[in-house]
C-alpha cells in the first residue's frame, strides 16, 4: 500500500491512522508513525496511548523530549518486537534503528518533509505499507495521487457543528491587531499571535504589551529548550495565558479548542500549506473563529496569489482545493528526481497530466473509451491576448485550464479570476471564452462539428434522428434550417457579427435534448 490520506485540518486523519495501526498489530506487525515536530509528536503519543489503553498494545515515543536512557530503551524494544507502536520525528530515519517486523509507515505532515528524509522513508518502505497524511500536500505528491503514481483517499465530511473560518486580508495595522483581540478575550477565549522571527519576538511580546495591556502574554519558539516549550504550550492550554505569541512551531497538529483567534504577521512570507495548517490551529469545534492576515502595503505576485487563495477558499474541506492551487502556483516538481515543486513550461499543467494519465493507463492495462471531441471551426478573433495577460506562463497556464475544463461553472470561475486579476476583457478574450462554453454544450449535446461557410453556420450531429423543441426553435432570429444529410441544423450568416456567432447556436443547442 502507497496511500495518500487527504483531509482538511481536525477531520478525522489521525483517527483513520490510529485504526490502521490498531489492525496492523493486531495481525502481529508493528507500526511507526513518523511526524515532522516535537510537540506533535507528544500529542500523536498520548492520543495513541490513551485510545489503546486497554488493549495489548505498547506505544512508545522518540523525539527531542525523549532522555538518552528512554531511547535506548525504545531502540532495543523496536529491534526485540516488545514495543509495537513508536511514535517520532527524524530520529525514526536514523540507520541504526532497527525493527524486528515492520508493517505500517504512517507520515503525518508529509509536507514537511524535505528530499532527503523522503529518501530514507523510500527506502524504509520497500517491503513496508505507507499512509501519508496531509490536509494539504506538497505539489509533486499530490499530482503523484491525481495521476495514478498513488493512491488517494479524501475525507471531505467536516464534524458535526464546524463552521467556516473567517479569514481577513489586511496591511498591518496596530488598531485592528488590538481590536481582533479584544475581540477573542471579551468571549473568554485564547489567540494564537504569529511572529515568525526569533529575533525580535521578545520585541515584539513588549509591543504587544503595551498595545493590549488586558492581556496575559505567553512566548515559544524552537530555540527555547525542549521542557520550557512544553511547560508553555501546556501554560497556555491550561489558561494561565490569554495569548501565545509564537513562531510557526504551532503550525502542526495542536488542539486547543479555547483559541479561535490567530493573528498572522507578514503572512506574505509563508507558503500555503503552512498558511492553511496556520489557520486550523483555531476553530476546531462550533465556535465562530477568525484568522487575520496581515501583510506589506506592496506584494509580490506569487504572494499575492498565494494570500488571495487562502482568503477564497475557507469553506471546510478546501485543503485539498488549496493543495491543487499550490500546485498550480509551484508547479508540480519532477515525479523522477529531486525538485518537490516546479513548472513544466514547454506545456500547461492540464495537458501535461492528461498526457501522463493516459500513459500510466496504458501501462496498467487500462482501457479507455475515446472522449468526444467537437470540432468547431468558426472564423472569431479569440484569444488571450499579451495585452491583457503579459505573462507568456500565465497565458499558457490559463489556455490549458480551459481547454480542461469539463463545466459551464469551471469555465465561470476562470473568467471571474481573470477580471478580478486583469480587469475587463477585451473582444478577443470574451470570444474565447464564449467558444470555451460552446465546446462545453455542443459536447454535451453530441455535437460532431460547427462549421461556417458563406452563407450558413453548420451544426452538424453524431446521431439522427433529433430531438428537440419545434416550435421555440421557429421562435429563434435567425430561424435554423434543419438539415438531414449530414443530420443537423443550418443558420443563416446575414446580419449576424462573429462575435454573434456562439451566442446564436448555444440558442439553438440549448433547444436540443
Amino acid at each position: 500500500m502507497d496511500r495518500l490520506i487527504s483531509g482538511d485540518v481536525g477531520f478525522g486523519k489521525t483517527e483513520v491512522a490510529l485504526r490502521a495501526a490498531w489492525r496492523v498489530v493486531a495481525h502481529g506487525a508493528q507500526v511507526a508513525m513518523l511526524v515532522p515536530t516535537t510537540l506533535l509528536a507528544e500529542q500523536h503519543y498520548q492520543t495513541f496511548k490513551s485510545r489503546l489503553a486497554g488493549l495489548p498494545v505498547r506505544v512508545a515515543a522518540l523525539s527531542r523530549f525523549t532522555s538518552d536512557g528512554e531511547a535506548s530503551a525504545v531502540r532495543q524494544g523496536l529491534a526485540e518486537g516488545k514495543i509495537d507502536v513508536v511514535v517520532g520525528t527524524h530520529a525514526l530515519l536514523s540507520p541504526d534503528l532497527k525493527f524486528k517486523d515492520l508493517g505500517l509507515l504512517i507520515v503525518d505532515e508529509e509536507h514537511r518533509f524535505g528530499v532527503a528524509q523522503k529518501e530514507r522513508i523510500r527506502e524504509l518502505r520497500e517491503a513496508v505499507d505507507t499512509l501519508y497524511l496531509s490536509a494539504t500536500p506538497i505539489p509533486r505528491t499530490l499530482y503523484s495521487a491525481l495521476v495514478g503514481l498513488r493512491d488517494m483517499s479524501s475525507i471531505q465530511t467536516p464534524p458535526p457543528g464546524r463552521k467556516p473560518i473567517q479569514t481577513y486580508l489586511a496591511p498591518y495595522d496596530p488598531g485592528l491587531v488590538r481590536e481582533a483581540l479584544m475581540n477573542e478575550l471579551e468571549r473568554e477565549g485564547k489567540v494564537f499571535y504569529v511572529h515568525d522571527r526569533v529575533a525580535t519576538i521578545e520585541a515584539r511580546r513588549r509591543y504587544l504589551e503595551a498595545l493590549v495591556p488586558e492581556a496575559r502574554i505567553g512566548v515559544v519558539h524552537g530555540q527555547m529548550p525542549e521542557g520550557q516549550i512544553e511547560e508553555v504550550m501546556l501554560a497556555f492550554a491550561e489558561g494561565a495565558f490569554d495569548v501565545l505569541l509564537a513562531t510557526t512551531i504551532i503550525e502542526s497538529g495542536l488542539d486547543i479548542p479555547e483559541a479561535n483567534t490567530i493573528v498572522i504577521e507578514r503572512a506574505d512570507r509563508l507558503g500555503l500549506a503552512a498558511l492553511y495548517q496556520l489557520r486550523g490551529r483555531v476553530g476546531r469545534r462550533d465556535k465562530e473563529a477568525y484568522a487575520y492576515l496581515f501583510h506589506p502595503p506592496r506584494l509580490t505576485e506569487a504572494a499575492e496569489r498565494r494570500l488571495a487563495a487562502i482568503a477564497d477558499l475557507s469553506d471546510l474541506g478546501s485543503g485539498h482545493l488549496l493543495a491543487e492551487k499550490d500546485m498550480e502556483i509551484r508547479g508540480v516538481g519532477n515525479l523522477l528526481g529531486p525538485e518537490q515543486h516546479g513548472h513544466i513550461r514547454a506545456v500547461s499543467i492540464e495537458v501535461y497530466t492528461e498526457l501522463l494519465a493516459e500513459a500510466i493507463g496504458k501501462l496498467k492495462g487500462e482501457v479507455k473509451e475515446p472522449e468526444r471531441h467537437v470540432t468547431l471551426d468558426l472564423q472569431v478573433s479569440a484569444r488571450l491576448t499579451p495585452e491583457f495577460i503579459p505573462s507568456a506562463e500565465a497565458r499558457s497556464r490559463y489556455y490549458g485550464r480551459l481547454a480542461e475544463s469539463r463545466s459551464l461553472a469551471a469555465v465561470a470561475r476562470i473568467g471571474k479570476e481573470l477580471r478580478e486579476r486583469y480587469g475587463e476583457p477585451p473582444a478577443e478574450v470574451e470570444n474565447f471564452l464564449a467558444l470555451t462554453r460552446l465546446r462545453l454544450l455542443a459536447e454535451s449535446k453530441r455535437v460532431a462539428s460547427i462549421t461556417e461557410d458563406l452563407t450558413y453556420l453548420m451544426v452538424v450531429f453524431d446521431h439522427w434522428p433529433l430531438d428537440y423543441d419545434a416550435k421555440a426553435l421557429r421562435e429563434l432570429t435567425p430561424r435554423p434550417e434543419l438539415i438531414q444529410h449530414p443530420p443537423g441544423f443550418r443558420i443563416p450568416k446575414k446580419g449576424l457579427k462573429p462575435e454573434e456567432y456562439a451566442r446564436v447556436v448555444s440558442d439553438l443547442l440549448y433547444l436540443v435534448a
